[in-house]
């Protein structure tokens, strides 16, 4: 590793999405703090335990390892986390949320927007040349000054802070996103709900997250097993892209129970499948029959 990383590592008792105890959990295997690839065991490296929920399909592992600086994880060069391309304006990127939220929502110009973990701040770029009045904030350090400088955010519309330290006003957005953030932060339960009391009545909080149910998680615990690897392919919780849940619908649907919202609409993406390409043909059209793409999709209003 180019780094030396730090860590706590705080055990878990409930499920963070239904409160379930971790009595009721399966162990499904281990997870190295740095890529597996074929042959994990011979692999030398911390490993932490991964588990999943039985009453909600939630994946964590347990203990949780916890950097002693957020900065560690993120705070490096967007060049050594993001490809080339990213740092190119590109008006088809995210667009699918933004179409969605006009279908689910009568639009006006003018609504407000928040992209929560904006990253180097293309979703708000895209999400203010489609009408909204767009903010949002930016945990890293380095991702959020290259969204200034690089990428030409307004500084007044991006926030250099985490979901746990940062302040909005009650009631403030019509339209919240959590893009391919919720996986990342260690309380997903408390941030849903934080987020929930910025949303306006009759607002929509679009959350993508990996889905605990991909197919090619599965396929390549299997071929582990067959080797007699007690590792799995779930999560990277010490280690790019620093992945620490794993999201079933139930997930949503348990945690909604208690927490005063309720699911508008929900939808599966296959996305990359990493198989030789002549699998695809196969592959991917089961994975959309079946609903066991990689990414869930699911949009969340107050009730």
């Amino acid at each position: 590793m180019s780094k030396q990383l730090k860590y706590k590592f705080d055990y878990i008792e409930n499920c963070n999405m239904c409160g379930d105890s971790n009595q009721h959990h399966k162990i499904i295997g281990k997870r190295l703090n740095q890529t597996q690839g074929k042959s994990p065991k011979k692999k030398i490296g911390i490993t932490v335990t991964i588990c999943k929920c039985n009453t909600c399909g939630l994946i964590y592992s347990n203990p949780q390892p916890v950097p002693f600086d957020l900065q560690d994880h993120y705070g490096i060069p967007p060049e050594n986390y993001w490809r080339p391309d990213s740092f190119v304006e590109d008006d088809a990127y995210a667009m699918h949320k933004i179409i969605r939220f006009k279908e689910l929502r009568a639009f006006k110009e003018g609504m407000k927007f928040l992209d929560i973990g904006a990253g180097l701040g293309k979703t708000i770029t895209l999400a203010a040349k489609s009408g909204f009045d767009a903010y949002g904030f930016e945990p890293s350090q380095s991702f959020y000054q290259s969204a200034i400088d690089k990428m030409g955010i307004n500084p007044d519309k991006l926030k250099l802070a985490s979901i746990e330290e940062v302040i909005y006003p009650q009631n403030t957005f019509d339209f919240i996103s959590f893009g391919a953030v919720l996986e990342h932060l260690y309380d997903p339960s408390q941030s849903i709900n934080k987020a929930m009391k910025w949303l306006k009545p009759n607002g929509l909080i679009h959350i993508e997250v990996p889905s605990s149910d991909w197919l090619i998680n599965k396929i390549i615990n299997f071929a582990y097993r067959i080797k007699g690897n007690d590792y799995v392919a779930n999560l990277s919780p010490m280690h790019n892209p620093f992945h620490l849940h794993e999201f079933a619908l139930k997930s949503f649907i348990e945690h909604s129970k208690k927490n005063n919202y309720e699911i508008a609409f929900h939808e599966y993406f296959v996305c990359q499948t990493y198989l030789p390409k002549f699998l695809d043909i196969f592959i991917i059209p089961y994975m959309v029959r079946t609903k066991k793409g990689m990414q869930l999709s699911i949009w969340l209003t107050k009730k």
